[in-house]
């Protein structure tokens, strides 16, 4: 993965860097700073080229991703996002929005599946508004398919009939894109605990029938993970009911997006989940991703140093692992950001008063490295 070597001891590698909106550059800035860290320590070099994305690429370019700026991303060895949107911003009505960015770069760089870990800190039972008792052991990660389903489905559309206003939306799946989601996720479970649990709404939409059927099918193939189906109304009790029973959850692009953030209560706040978004290989063996928190831009606290950057910090963890094959190092963050947490350094989303910046100071104190 590596762009280039400096010198015999020191490779570098290049991160195209989309800070976006609102807290994104106040939590991109503290991952960075972690990473600049991580480099110093080990010999690595991280090269980073700052790009623009959502709001701020509509007021600077007039267009919520430029083309080029895709083209950026893809020669990168990774990609880390902070978020994007905000009021200034949020006219259902506009010609271009903020999140048109986001679909832009998952579909150009054809980013199939998002995959958000969600585990639960012991020292944060107490930030959580579920039982204590409930969230003991919880250590899961759902694969959400993430090019394909309602968000990208054509038609889209409203007009008007019989004088009142109609809307469609089109919720189309193939079976490629089905199958290549569902088995990186039989293969992630081999790596964890050996079970798949596939949600849909198989018993009213034809695309979880044909969903449910593939995933069916490619549960043959491993006789030695444990798969399970359940009804996305029924998974969203099941979550919160026994999140320890679960291991490596796999859905479609609405039901993904919408239960992650369900799970996001479990830990106690959005601000501490990761994720990655990866694609298929290319000629060449490369495969490339993209690393964001799963938060919003939030804001109502954008410019006041409150912002939570422990999401942030773990998806540039994530990168470690998954991009760069750095296993210490990635290990290692995760880690720090345990030790700050366990240790009482909590931001104002977790009931505390420490900054963003004295979090990641915190973080990067922390380093076993």
């Amino acid at each position: 993965m590596a762009a280039e070597t400096a010198n015999s001891a020191t490779v570098t590698y290049r991160i195209a860097v989309f800070a976006g909106d609102g807290v994104g550059p106040e939590v991109m800035a503290q991952a960075r700073r972690v990473l600049e860290a991580v480099g110093e320590r080990t010999g690595c070099r991280f090269q980073f080229e700052d790009l623009l994305i959502g709001g701020i690429a509509i007021d600077t370019y007039g267009t919520a991703l430029r083309d080029e700026d895709v083209e950026a991303a893809r020669s990168a060895d990774a990609i880390l996002l902070g978020a994007v949107g905000g009021p200034k911003w949020d006219d259902p009505t506009a010609a271009v929005r903020p999140e048109q960015g986001l679909l832009k770069i998952r579909k150009a760089l054809g980013l199939y599946a998002n995959l958000r870990p969600v585990t639960v800190h012991a020292s944060l039972a107490d930030a959580s508004p579920i039982k204590a008792d409930r969230l003991l052991g919880t250590d899961l990660v759902v694969v959400r398919e993430l090019t394909g389903g309602l968000y990208f489905g054509e038609p889209s559309r409203q007009w008007e009939e019989n004088g009142e206003r109609v809307a469609v939306d089109t919720l189309i799946y193939h079976e490629h894109e089905i199958a290549r989601v569902v088995r990186l996720a039989f293969e992630m479970a081999r790596g964890r605990k050996g079970k798949v649990t596939s949600v849909d709404k198989a018993n009213v939409l034809s695309s979880s029938r044909l969903w449910r059927a593939i995933v069916t099918e490619i549960a043959r193939e491993y006789e030695d993970v444990t798969c399970e189906h359940i009804l996305v109304d029924a998974m969203t009790m099941k979550l919160i009911q026994s999140p320890s029973a679960y291991d490596v959850i796999v859905t479609e692009n609405m039901f993904g997006d919408i239960l992650t953030d369900e799970a996001s209560v479990l830990g106690g706040s959005l601000g501490l989940l990761p994720s990655a978004s990866v694609g298929a290989a290319d000629a060449n063996g490369k495969v490339l991703a993209l690393y964001e928190p799963i938060h919003g831009s939030a804001p109502d606290i954008a410019g006041q140093h409150k912002a939570n950057p422990a999401g942030m910090i773990l998806s540039a963890a994530m990168l470690l692992r998954t991009s760069f094959g750095m296993e210490a190092e990635a290990t290692a963050v995760e880690q720090a950001v345990s030790a700050t947490i366990d240790t009482g350094v909590r931001t104002f989303d977790l009931g505390g008063t420490t900054s963003t910046v004295a979090f990641g100071d915190a973080v990067i104190a922390n380093l076993g490295l």
